[in-house]
C-alpha cells in the first residue's frame, strides 16, 4: 500500500480531469489555429477552458495566458517585464522563492539589474514594511510567492500588493502552491503564475494571469499564439484538464484535520521541530526537522514502507546542501539536515498513526547508528523551537547582511545554492 505524501511536488491527475483530457485527445484533437472543422472544435475547447478559468478568478479572458507551467510563467512575468521596461533596473524578491525565480533574478543581475532579496522571520514570513522600504524610483517589479513550496507559509500577498499599487510598481506572485488551496484576491496583483500538475491536472500546462494594463513583452518568438505573448501550438488537452481541475474536491478541511493529527504525533518525538507558521500555512503541508539525523536516509527508509515524502535537503555536485528556505529562517544545521516535507492529500486520512509510528521508529534507528553522540540533554524531550543563531542566512547558507529585513545579493555574490530537485514546470 502506497501512501503518497508529496503533493507539493506533483499530484495524481483526478479521474474526471483525466477523462476530460482523454476526450480532447481523441475527439477535439485539432490545432486550435486551424480553420477547418476539427481545428475549430479545438478552438472552442480552448476558449471555453479560458472562460471557465477567467470566471473563477473574476478576470477577463484575455488576461489569461496559457504556458507550460510555473517555471515558464515565472520567467515570462519577470523577463517579459524586464524586456518591455528597459529603463527600470531594480527588482525586489525574497530569499525563499522557488529556484526558477531566484535563478532568473540572478541572471538579470549579470545583465546589470539590481536585486534586493528580502529576508524572512523565523516563521518564514516576509515583512510588508521591508517591501515598502526597498521600493525605489527605478523599481520594476516586486515578486513574492503566495505559498512557500517547502514550509507552506502563506505570505501577506494582498498587503504587499497594496503597497506596490500605491507606489505604482508591478507586483507578481508565484501562486503555484496556493492556487485552489488558499483564497487570493487579485485586486492588487498584476501577474500571477499557476501550474496544473500541483492541482490534479496534467503536467506541462499552466498559465500566467496578466492584468490588462501591464506593459509586458513575449520571451518566445514564433506564431504569436496567446495574444502574441506565448508562441507555440496550444496544449488544448492540458488546458481543458486545468480548467476541469477547478471542480476537484480536495477535501481541504478533512486533510487539514489529518495534517494536524500527524503534527501532534510528531511533536511527541524527541528533538523535533515543526518549521514555519502553523497559522499562516497551507492546509496540507508539514515541514518537520529531526535533530541530528540525515533526512535523505529517513526519506528512503519511509519509501521502503510505502510512504512517499520529500526531504528538505538537496544533494548537488556531491555536496550536501541544506534547504535555502530553512537557512533563511535561521534553523540550526543539525535540524536542517534532518528535514522532511509532507504534503498531504486525501489518501493520508485515517493513516495518521501509522505514518507517525513509522517516522518515529526510523528516527530512533538513525539516531542509534549516527556518529553523533546524543546525550540526555540534547534529546531531553520534544522541541518545536529553532535552536539556530539569531541572524538569518543568505540562500547560500552564509550569514546575511540584513538591512531592513532584506539581503542584497549582488552579481558578484556567492552562488545561490537552491534546491533544483523540485521544478515548477
Amino acid at each position: 500500500m502506497k501512501i503518497y505524501l508529496d503533493n507539493a511536488a506533483t499530484t495524481r491527475v483526478d479521474d474526471d480531469v483525466a477523462e476530460s483530457v482523454r476526450r480532447v485527445f481523441l475527439e477535439s484533437y485539432g490545432n486550435a489555429s486551424s480553420l477547418h472543422d476539427v481545428g475549430r472544435e479545438a478552438k472552442v475547447e480552448l476558449d471555453e477552458a479560458r472562460k471557465k478559468i477567467a470566471t473563477y478568478l473574476g478576470c477577463d479572458v484575455d488576461e489569461i495566458v496559457f504556458t507550460s507551467g510555473g517555471t515558464e510563467s515565472n520567467n515570462l512575468a519577470i523577463r517579459g517585464l524586464a524586456k518591455a521596461n528597459p529603463n527600470k533596473k531594480h527588482i525586489v524578491t525574497s530569499v525563499i522563492e522557488h529556484s526558477c525565480v531566484l535563478e532568473t533574478c540572478r541572471d538579470l543581475e549579470r545583465e546589470g539589474y539590481e536585486v534586493d532579496y528580502l529576508g524572512v522571520d523565523s516563521d518564514g514570513l516576509v515583512n510588508v514594511d521591508d517591501v515598502r522600504e526597498k521600493i525605489r524610483e527605478d523599481t520594476l517589479l516586486v515578486s513574492v510567492m503566495h505559498v512557500n513550496n517547502e514550509v507552506g507559509t502563506v505570505q501577506p500577498i494582498e498587503e504587499i500588493g497594496r503597497v506596490c499599487r500605491k507606489a505604482g510598481i508591478y507586483f507578481h506572485t508565484d501562486a503555484v502552491q496556493g492556487f485552489l488551496k488558499v483564497n487570493l484576491d487579485l485586486k492588487n496583483v498584476d501577474l500571477m503564475s499557476v501550474s496544473g500538475h500541483k492541482v490534479c491536472a496534467p503536467k506541462g500546462v499552466g498559465f500566467l494571469y496578466i492584468r490588462k494594463d501591464v506593459n509586458i513583452s513575449s520571451i518566445i518568438t514564433g506564431g504569436g499564439q496567446e495574444g502574441g505573448l506565448r508562441s507555440g501550438t496550444e496544449n488544448v488537452p492540458g488546458v481543458v484538464g486545468l480548467a476541469a481541475a477547478l471542480d476537484v474536491d480536495f477535501g481541504i478541511e478533512d486533510v487539514r484535520e489529518s495534517r494536524d493529527k500527524i503534527v501532534d504525533g510528531l511533536k511527541k518525538i524527541k528533538r523535533v521541530k515543526i518549521n514555519g507558521s502553523m497559522g499562516d500555512r497551507v492546509y496540507n503541508n508539514i515541514s518537520v526537522s529531526f535533530y541530528g539525523i540525515d533526512g535523505e536516509s529517513l526519506m528512503l527508509m519511509l519509501n521502503e514502507d510505502g510512504i512517499c515524502v520529500s526531504t528538505g535537503s538537496a544533494c548537488a555536485a556531491a555536496k550536501l546542501r541544506g534547504s535555502h528556505v530553512l537557512k533563511a529562517m535561521g534553523v540550526d544545521e543539525m535540524y536542517i539536515n534532518g528535514s522532511l516535507r509532507l504534503s498531504l492529500g486525501v489518501d493520508a486520512i485515517g493513516k495518521e498513526e501509522h505514518i507517525v509510528e513509522r517516522i518515529g521508529k526510523h528516527v530512533a534507528k538513525l539516531r542509534e547508528i549516527s556518529p553523533f553522540k546524543f546525550s540526555d540533554e540534547n534529546l531531553g524531550g520534544s522541541s518545536t523551537e529553532s535552536k539556530g543563531g539569531s541572524h538569518p542566512s543568505n540562500v547560500d547558507g552564509s550569514e546575511s547582511k540584513i538591512l531592513g529585513g532584506s539581503a542584497s545579493l549582488g552579481a558578484g555574490s556567492a552562488e545561490l545554492n537552491v534546491d533544483k530537485s523540485e521544478e515548477e514546470d
